[in-house]
C-alpha cells in the first residue's frame, strides 16, 4: 500500500468514527426503532449521518427503519453500509430483507447465505431465510432453515409454527401437527397456529378434533374472519352444511372482500342444492379476484354438472393450480393442442393425468383424433395400457413411465372435450369403444355354473379420493340387495376392515376382486357379467365403455359428469343412476335399486336365448 493509500484509508475510516453523542444518538435510535418509533428512529440517524456520511452502523439502521415501507431505498442505504463494513452479518441479513420485500427472492437467499457463512448461529438469518423459502415454495429447504433456528433456539414460538407450515404443505400433516402443538405449549393462545392446525386436522379428515380446534380459537379471537371460514370448512366436513353458510356468510360480513369465504360459501350453496346461488358466488370470487384458482374451478365443476359444457371445459383448463389436486403440466416441450389447429398429418400424443376412471372416459375421443387424420399416441397408466391399446384409432399405447416417442403435439385427456367443442349434444356416446380379451377358462371355472343372471357389485372407491365419505358405501348396506336370484361377484379389489368382516358373513358372495390383476382381465370378467350394480368407481367407466349394462349409485351431490335429476347418461346409454334424495341417506337408494333387481331378474330373457357369447 502507498503512503497516498494509507492516508485515505485513514481518512475514511475518520468518517465512519463516533463521538460519544453520535453514538448516544445512534444508541437512541436504535432503541426507539426497537419500540417501534420509526420516525423518531429515523431522525437520529440522519442526524448521526449529517455529521458523520460513512457510519456504516447508521445507514444500516436508517436503511432498517425503511425496508418494510420502502425497500428499494433500504436496499440504497444497507449497500452503502456494506461498502464500508464488508464483515457485518447483520447488514447482509437486512440487505436480505430488503429484497425479499421487493420480491427478489433469489438475490435474498444469497444474502442470507452470506450473512451465515459469516455467522453460522446467526438465528434470525436461518429464521428469516426459512420465510423465503416458503414464499417460494421451497418447502423441504424450509424445513431445514426453521429445524436449523430451532436447534439454536427450541423453544421459538414462530419458528415451530412456521415449520409446521412447510411440513402441512409437504403433506407431513402429522409432523405439523406436532409443531404446531408444540408452538401452542409456549403461546396458548396463538390463533394463527391453531387455525393452522385446525386446517391440518381436516386434511387428516379429522373434522371433529378440528372444530374443537378452531371453536379455541375462536374464543381468543371471535370476529376473525379467517377463523370462521376455517369453522366452516369444519362444520362442511362434518356435513353441517346449513351451519357451514352461517359461518361463510358472517366472514363475509365482516370482511366483504374476503375471496376464500365467497368461494367456501359457493361450495356450501353446491351441497344444499341452491345451484344458481352457487354459481352467482363463484363469479362474485371471480370478480373479485380473477386469479383465484379454487373459484375458477369450483365454478368449473358446477358448469359441468349443471350441463353447460362449453363453458365448463374452459373453466376446468384452470385444473393445474389447484394445490387439492396436485396435479402439474405436461412440461413438454411440443405445442399443446386445443382444438385450434388442423391436425392431420402431425402425431398426437394424449395422455392420462387424473384417475383410471377418467382416462376411460376420455378415451373415447381417440377415434375422434384418428377420424381427423391423426396419428395418435396415448400414454396411460399401466394397468390400462393393453385395454386403451385396442381402442380403434390408437397407434401406440404407452404406459405413463414408459420412454416418449417423437410427436408433435399434445393434449390431456380431461382437455379432449374442449378440443372437440363438446357440448350435451354433442358427446361422442358410440359404445363399446373398449374391447375386452376372451374370458381365461379358469374364470368361467371360478365363476361356476351360469344358472342365475350375473351381476358384479363394486360398493367404494378410493380412499383418499376428496369425496369418497359421500360416494362410497359400506357393504353391509348392500345386504338386501343379496337376496335377489342372482349370483353376485364382487369386483372390489381393496377390502376396508368393517367390508372384511361383512364378506366373511356373506358366503355366497363370489369374491373376484384378488384375482383381478389388471384391467384387461377385469374388463374380460365385466364383459362376461349381465349387469354391474356399482357407487361411482372406475369400474362404472369399464362397464359403460364396454356397452354393458350398468346401474351406478350416485350421492345427492355427484361427480360433473353424471349431471342432475336424470336416471340415465349422455356419457354412457347403458347406464342407469339411482340418486340420493336430499336427506343423504342410502337405504331409500339401494331399497329403489332392489326392487328394479328384482323386476330386471324377472323380465330377464332366459341365458339360453341371450345373444350374448360368454
Amino acid at each position: 500500500m502507498t503512503i497516498v493509500q494509507t492516508r485515505q484509508s485513514k481518512q475514511r475510516a475518520r468518517n465512519r468514527e463516533l463521538t460519544p453523542d453520535t453514538a448516544n444518538l445512534l444508541n437512541a435510535a436504535l432503541e426507539l426503532h426497537r419500540a417501534g418509533d420509526v420516525e423518531r428512529a429515523r431522525e437520529n440517524c440522519r442526524f448521526v449521518l449529517a455529521l458523520v456520511p460513512q457510519q456504516p452502523d447508521a445507514l444500516h439502521l436508517l436503511g432498517a427503519t425503511l425496508v418494510n415501507d420502502q425497500p428499494r431505498e433500504a436496499e440504497v442505504l444497507i449497500r452503502q453500509a456494506i461498502s464500508y463494513d464488508t464483515r457485518n452479518s447483520l447488514y447482509y441479513s437486512s440487505l436480505a430483507l430488503a429484497l425479499r420485500n421487493q420480491q427478489r427472492f433469489e438475490e435474498a437467499l444469497a444474502m442470507y447465505d452470506k450473512a451465515l457463512r459469516r455467522e453460522p448461529d446467526f438465528r434470525e438469518a436461518h429464521y428469516n431465510r426459512g420465510l423465503t423459502l416458503l414464499l417460494l415454495h421451497r418447502y423441504e429447504e424450509a424445513v431445514a432453515a426453521f429445524s436449523a433456528t430451532l436447534k439454536l433456539k427450541a423453544d421459538l414460538a414462530n419458528a415451530l409454527k412456521q415449520r409446521g407450515d412447510a411440513l402441512s404443505a409437504l403433506g407431513r400433516l402429522g409432523e405439523a401437527i406436532a409443531d404446531y402443538d408444540r408452538a401452542l405449549e409456549i403461546s396458548p393462545g396463538d390463533v394463527n397456529v391453531l387455525n393452522n392446525r385446525s386446517l391440518a386436522l381436516l386434511e387428516l379428515r379429522r373434522p371433529d378434533e378440528a372444530l374443537v380446534t378452531i371453536e379455541l380459537a375462536l374464543q381468543f379471537a371471535p370476529k376473525l374472519a379467517e377463523l370462521i371460514n376455517t369453522c366452516g370448512a369444519a362444520l362442511m366436513a362434518l356435513g353441517r352444511f346449513d351451519d357451514a353458510l352461517e359461518c361463510f356468510d358472517r366472514a363475509q360480513l365482516l370482511k366483504p372482500d374476503y375471496v376464500n369465504a365467497i368461494v367456501s360459501m359457493g361450495s356450501a350453496l353446491e351441497e344444499l342444492g341452491r345451484h344458481e346461488e352457487a354459481l352467482a358466488s363463484y363469479a362474485q370470487a371471480v370478480k373479485l379476484r380473477p386469479d383465484h384458482v379454487l373459484a375458477h374451478w369450483n365454478r368449473a365443476s358446477l358448469m359441468l354438472l349443471t350441463g353447460d359444457l362449453a363453458q365448463g371445459f374452459t373453466e376446468a383448463e384452470w385444473r393445474y393450480n389447484v394445490p387439492s389436486r396436485r396435479l402439474t403440466a405436461s412440461g413438454f416441450k411440443e405445442p399443446p393442442w386445443l382444438g385450434e389447429t388442423n391436425v392431420e398429418g402431425n402425431t398426437i400424443l394424449v395422455h392420462a393425468e387424473q384417475g383410471l376412471g377418467d382416462t376411460i372416459h376420455f378415451a373415447r375421443y381417440i377415434p375422434l383424433l384418428a377420424a381427423r387424420g391423426a396419428r395418435v399416441i396415448a400414454r396411460v397408466q399401466r394397468p390400462l395400457r393393453t385395454l386403451i391399446g385396442g381402442i380403434a384409432g390408437t397407434s401406440v399405447c404407452i404406459a405413463d413411465d414408459d420412454p416418449l416417442p417423437r410427436f408433435d403435439l399434445h393434449c390431456a385427456f380431461p382437455s379432449l372435450p374442449l378440443a372437440f367443442q363438446t357440448t350435451l349434444d354433442s358427446i361422442p356416446a358410440q359404445i363399446p369403444y373398449l374391447k375386452a380379451p376372451a374370458l381365461k377358462p379358469e374364470w368361467r371355472e371360478r365363476l361356476g355354473p351360469e344358472e342365475r343372471p350375473r351381476i358384479g357389485i363394486v360398493w367404494s372407491g378410493y380412499a383418499h379420493h376428496e369425496r369418497d365419505r359421500y360416494r362410497s358405501i359400506p357393504l353391509a348396506m348392500l345386504e338386501p340387495l343379496f337376496a335377489s336370484e342372482a349370483t353376485f361377484i364382487s369386483l372390489q379389489t381393496e377390502l376396508r376392515p368393517d367390508d372384511r368382516s361383512t364378506m366373511r358373513d356373506l358366503s355366497d358372495l363370489i369374491a373376484a376382486g384378488p384375482f383381478l390383476h389388471d384391467f384387461s382381465e377385469t374388463a374380460a370378467l365385466v364383459a362376461s357379467l349381465d349387469l354391474v350394480v356399482t357407487v361411482d368407481t372406475s369400474i362404472a367407466h369399464l362397464a359403460g365403455a364396454l356397452g354393458r349394462p350398468v346401474w351406478i349409485l350416485l350421492p345427492v351431490l355427484p361427480d360433473w359428469r353424471w349431471l342432475l335429476d336424470r336416471e340415465d347418461s349422455p356419457w354412457y346409454p347403458t347406464a342407469k343412476l339411482f340418486r340420493q334424495g336430499a336427506d343423504r341417506d342410502w337405504d331409500p337408494v339401494i331399497e329403489r335399486v332392489r326392487r328394479a333387481l328384482d323386476d330386471w331378474i324377472i323380465g330377464r330373457p332366459l341365458p339360453s336365448t341371450s345373444p350374448r357369447e360368454r
